[in-house]
């Protein structure tokens, strides 16, 4: 499917500074309608053979720019239950990044530019949120040392407690993402969602973003989402232990039980940069802002800033022999 302009003709796309639907080429707002079904091989504008991956369910056609939508990869099984609409631009992204590494001093001059964050792209990320409920049994001795002096001797004094804790918690949403083009480090650093943001999915969120269906079924990432769900149990836990000393514990049980999950599409922006035939990937988190990424280093840039040093270090020591015989 495209969604196109009943005022002009032109791709509509969904703006997420506008929060609807917007016509770049006559600036309507609120004026798309849905055309047709989109074929896997070629764009339903202009005919133009598509190359897209297996699991690709939104692109941009190279050569007349319409977004599409495949529809059977968003209905049906492969229909999601929520979608975390984009919340910033490609213009507060690109700032985003400007911010966070503009001041690297040895970053490639063409690093930042406005042609090369151009190129910067919008994706729906698939992900599965899981809700969990945690049973969590402890027992252990926990200490707490006191010393003090009294004329020329020490004294320590150590108190010995029992420490017992019985945590329930329930964890609604715990985000794992479902794409194997996308590393599950990085999308675990996009973190953390504000949820309240989620709304029902609907095809026109995704128009002006690419997308992907999930690559990976619930069951196979359950093992990472325990650990997720287990990892937050024992934060929980120690935060709940405090003064003392040392906490020998003997007895930890932890029950998880999962309690649904539910497939969902989160907001990233990717950004490719090529530098010294490598490709360095930077990601932005879609509602947020927040920006994951390492800066190339320019060798150039390096040696430029070694030459100047070196250059001002032998002037100063020229300049200190020179007074030394004057003196």
């Amino acid at each position: 499917m495209i969604f196109k302009c009943k005022n002009c003709g032109g791709n509509t796309v969904y703006s997420p500074e506008r929060k609807k639907m917007y016509c770049p080429h006559c600036e309507g707002t609120d004026s798309e309608e849905k055309i047709g079904d989109s074929s896997l091989v070629q764009c339903v504008n202009c005919g133009a053979p598509l190359q897209i991956t297996e699991y690709t369910s939104a692109c941009r056609c190279e050569h007349c720019g319409t977004y599409l939508i495949f529809n059977e990869r968003v209905e049906n099984a492969f229909e999601p239950r929520l979608i975390l609409p984009f919340c910033i631009g490609k213009e507060t992204a690109a700032a985003a990044m400007e911010h966070e590494f503009s001041r690297r001093l040895f970053a490639p001059a063409d690093f930042l530019s406005a042609k090369s964050l151009e190129k910067m792209e919008g994706i729906y990320v698939p992900f599965w949120l899981y809700d969990y409920g945690a049973d969590y049994d402890f027992a252990g001795e926990g200490t707490r040392v006191r010393t003090w002096r009294s004329g020329d001797t020490e004294y320590t004094e150590t108190s010995y407690f029992e420490v017992i804790r019985r945590m329930n918690v329930d964890f609604d949403r715990i985000p794992v993402d479902a794409s194997i083009a996308m590393d599950d480090g990085i999308m675990d650093l996009m973190e953390p969602y504000d949820y309240r943001a989620l709304a029902d999915f609907v095809p026109k969120y995704m128009s002006g973003f690419y997308g992907e269906v999930y690559n990976q079924e619930a069951e196979e990432l359950d093992g990472r989402a325990q650990a997720k769900a287990r990892q937050a149990s024992e934060e929980l836990l120690q935060s709940s232990i405090s003064g003392y000393t040392t906490v020998r514990p003997y007895r930890k049980n932890l029950n998880l039980a999962r309690q649904g999950f539910c497939y969902a599409l989160m907001p990233v922006w990717q950004y490719v940069y090529r530098y010294r035939d490598q490709s360095y990937l930077y990601h932005v988190n879609g509602q947020t802002g927040k920006v994951v990424g390492v800066t190339p280093v320019s060798r150039g840039k390096v040696l430029a800033y070694g030459a100047s040093v070196f250059a001002a270090v032998t002037a100063l020591c020229y300049l200190a022999v020179h007074v030394l015989e004057i003196l």
